[in-house]
Formats: structure tokens, sequence, C-alpha cells
């Protein structure tokens, strides 16, 4: 009797183990996808689509019900964060990456981890403050918002005006900016007690930052291989990939107290801006008629008249969507099977929308074929994720308990910061080692080179 106790207790361990995997996983596929999907549309907008798509699924990969209960306001929460690096220009600084120097390519690598830190610190760290926002501790969001505006503004005016530190020249220098608001943020998190929150926007950065360093990596060996792949797409996944990792397993490591109760009100203003605001400026910046005209000419198209009519289907069908979700969000009764349902029906439609009009963007309905295999892969990731959630929810009784993870000390985290930037290097060595200088390589140093 003792040995088939040990044998249940170990298969049990086994099977929390593996579950434990798929709830890191999850949010890590949604993110990267999202990030990659962003590609098509790039900027602010479009990232913070992206951002929704990880906040969501964070929550169902951990459906703690307090949280899912506030949903849209710590979606709209983690959108925002990660939309704001948006404004930074990296372009680049990638091409610093696919040089054959090794002080050009390790700065660009370098420099990537810096703007992909920061993508993942100001999104992580405000989805983590929503998610620390207690009835005894409430964050003042004017404080906060008052206090990353001026740390932008002095981040900016200090590095690029007065010391011109510039990383990338001459392009946008707003990196400065993104740097300034997030010391603030950090800063405020620390003095306030929000200490969990601050472990989130931590490990979202260094994960965000490894990704986007290894991801330009990985774009470098795509292209050497000579395989015809949208290789600057997989940069992108890399990016939201390893940035959804890193936030999902500082919410899953850490321990947080009993949620602020939900706001009807404010739920339902939030879920206008994710599902509607976001979605619509995006097809306002995407789908103008000058890039009509631009997409049909470089198709060979004359009459653009179908890509209008296409636009306008997809527009239909996400106001149907919107609509929906609104309506039935605002009069149905909020009990548990109701948001254990509206959860997921709200990620897994938000996801295909942005899939919709990334093949509208893409030209993928008008033959274009340049890209048919990245816009099969999408639907791809999404059936995955379909299949780890319903693996993920097949015991809906026992729902996780936090924390999920040991918590990690703070100095593992700067260990594991030093580490990328480390790796970087020998990246860096083993890319300059495969090439003599490849298409799109840029050069930030050539007056110091021999």
């Amino acid at each position: 009797m003792p040995e088939i106790a040990d044998q249940r207790r170990t298969t049990n361990d086994k099977q929390q183990t593996n579950l434990r995997s798929l709830r890191l996983l999850f949010p890590a596929i949604a993110l990267g996808l999202g990030w990659a999907i962003r590609g098509h549309f790039g900027h602010e907008w479009g990232a913070a689509w992206a951002g929704g798509m990880g906040g969501l699924a964070v929550l169902l990969a951990i459906p703690r019900e307090v949280w899912l209960r506030r949903l849209p306001v710590l979606a709209l929460l983690c959108a925002i964060g990660w939309g704001v690096g948006g404004m930074m220009s990296y372009g680049l600084i990638v091409g610093y990456g696919r040089a054959d120097d090794i002080l050009n390519v390790w700065y660009g690598l370098a420099m990537l981890v810096v703007v992909g830190g920061l993508y993942g610190f100001i999104g992580g760290g405000l989805f983590g403050l929503g998610l620390e926002t207690s009835t005894r501790h409430k964050p003042d969001w004017a404080h906060l918002l008052t206090q990353m505006v001026a740390g932008a503004v002095l981040g900016w005016g200090l590095l690029i005006y007065q010391l011109e530190w510039f990383m990338t020249p001459p392009r946008s220098e707003l990196w400065a900016s993104c740097l300034g608001a997030a010391l603030a943020l950090a800063w405020y998190l620390h003095r306030n007690g929000f200490h969990s929150a601050l472990r989130v926007g931590m490990y979202a950065a260094i994960g965000a930052g490894f990704g986007f360093g290894f991801g330009n990596f990985l774009q470098t060996m795509g292209h050497l291989s000579g395989i015809a792949f949208n290789w600057w797409n997989v940069m992108e996944f890399s990016l939201g990939f390893f940035g959804g990792l890193g936030m999902v397993y500082a919410v899953a490591s850490s321990k947080w107290p009993e949620a602020a109760h939900a706001s009807h009100a404010a739920n339902g203003l939030a879920l206008v801006v994710l599902v509607c605001a976001i979605p619509a400026t995006n097809l306002i910046q995407a789908f103008d008629t000058e890039k009509f005209v631009e997409m049909a000419t470089s198709l060979q198209i004359a009459d653009t008249g179908a890509f209008v009519q296409t636009q306008n289907l997809i527009g239909w069908g996400w106001l149907i969507l919107a609509s929906s979700l609104l309506l039935v969000f605002w009069f149905r009764k909020q009990d548990d099977s109701f948001i254990y349902t509206y959860a997921p029906a709200l990620f897994f439609g938000y996801t295909a929308l942005y899939i919709m009009e990334s093949h509208v963007r893409k030209g993928f309905f008008f033959g274009a074929t340049d890209s048919l295999i990245p816009q099969y892969l999408y639907w791809a990731n999404l059936l995955v994720l379909g299949i780890l959630l319903f693996v993920m929810n097949r015991n809906p009784s026992t729902p996780p308990q936090l924390p999920l993870l040991r918590t990690p000390s703070w100095s593992r985290g700067y260990w594991i910061a030093a580490g990328v930037v480390l790796l970087m290097g020998i990246l860096a060595l083993v890319s300059i080692s495969l090439h003599d200088g490849i298409q799109g390589s840029q050069a930030r140093f050539s007056a110091l080179l021999p």
C-alpha cells in the first residue's frame, strides 16, 4: 500500500510539473504570435494589440478568479505598457547586428537587449501593478503617470539633448524617453511596496531583452542558411516569446495579495479601448488609400476595389465581434461560469481578428506569395494555443495555487541579466565568424575600425 501511494504521488507530481510547464508556455507563444503579427503594423498601436494578447494569455494560464473578474482592465494595462515602447526605433540596430566586426555586432545585440528590456519592463511593470492592486493597497495612478511622463522628458533631455548619447543616429532616439519612464516606474514600485509588480517588470525585461538580441542572431543565421523565409518575423516572435515567458514566470513565482474588487464601469471602459480603439486605430493607420494603391501596384493589380471590399468585410466582422463582446459583457450576469467562458472567447476572438488583419495587410487574399508560410503559421500557433488551453483546463475544479513556482531571489535576476549581456558577446563572436558582411548590415563605429 505505501508503494502504491508513493507511485500515485510521483505520478501526480509529474502531472503538476507538466501542467506548470504548459502554463508558462501558453503566454510565451501568445505574446510571440502577437509580436510576429505586430511586425506588419508597427509602432505603438500594433504593439498595444500584441500586449493585450499577452495579458489575456497570462490570465488564462493562471486563472485566478479575482483577476478574471478584472480581465479587461488588466489586459488593457498590459497593452498600454507594451505599447509605450512602440515609439522606439530599432531598424538600424538590427543592421548593426548583421555587420562583420565584433564591435558593431556586440553593440547591436546589446542595444537590442536594452530596447527589448524597455518594452518588457514597462509592459510587465504596469501589468504587475494591476495584479498587485488590492483594496488596502492601491496605486495613485495620477502620480505614477505624471512621474513617468516627467521621467521620459528628463531622460530624453539629459541623455540626448545634453550628453548626446545617440543609440541609433540619425533615427529617433526616443529610447531615452522610454528609459526615463521605466526608471520612474521602477522607483515608484519600489518605494510604494509593489515588489511583486517590480519583479514582473524585471523578468519581462530580461526575457524580452534576451529574445530581441537572440532573435537578431537567429535572423542573421536564417539569412546565411539561404532558406527563403521571413526571418525578421522570427526575430519578432523571439522577442514576444521570451518576453511573455519572463512575464508569466514572475507572475507564477510571486506572492500576490487579495486583489481589488472588480468595477463593472472600469471593465466596460477598458473593454471598449481594448476591442474598439486599438483595432480601429490599427485599421486606420495600416489601411489608408495610399497603402492600398501601393499594395495593388506591388501585386500588379490595376483595380483596388477588391482591396477595399475585403477590408470592409474585415471591418464589419470586427464591428460585429466587438459589439457582441461588449453587449454580452455588459448585460450578462458576471458569475463564475461566465468569466471562465468569456475570457477564452475574448482572447481567441481578439487574436483571430489580428491574424485576419495581417492577411489583408500582406495581400494574403490577393495572390501575394512572399508571406504565405508565416500567415499559415499564425493559425497553426493559434491551434496550438487552443490545445494547450484545453489541456490546462481539463481539471477546472482544481485551480492553480499561487505561487506555482519557487520565488526567485532578486540576486538571481541580476545574475541572469548579466549573463544575457555576456551571451550577446558570445553570439556576436559566432556571427562574425560565419560571414563577411551580409545584406542590410550597418556600421555604427566605422571610423574606429581599421
